[in-house]
């Protein structure tokens, strides 16, 4: 059950990343998922780009990851 959760957290990471990316990019905060935008700002290699985060939206792909790799088992 532990190993079940440790592997659903890079799909929460990556379902997070990928759903923040269309609805953050359009402007739009998601209403109950609150995505936030930050600047992420690396000067030395001249990276600039923006982060969409959305804490809700990852602990809800995480249990949904955690349930299905669970029923796997």
């Amino acid at each position: 059950m532990v190993f079940a959760f440790l592997k659903a957290i890079p799909f929460g990471i990556f379902l997070t990343i990928i759903v923040c990316m269309f609805i953050g990019s359009a402007g739009s905060t998601g209403g109950f998922l609150n995505i936030r935008s930050f600047d992420i700002a690396i000067r030395e290699f001249g990276l600039y780009f923006d982060l969409y985060w959305s804490w809700i939206l990852f602990l809800i792909g995480t249990g949904l990851s955690f349930a299905i790799l669970w029923m796997m088992d």
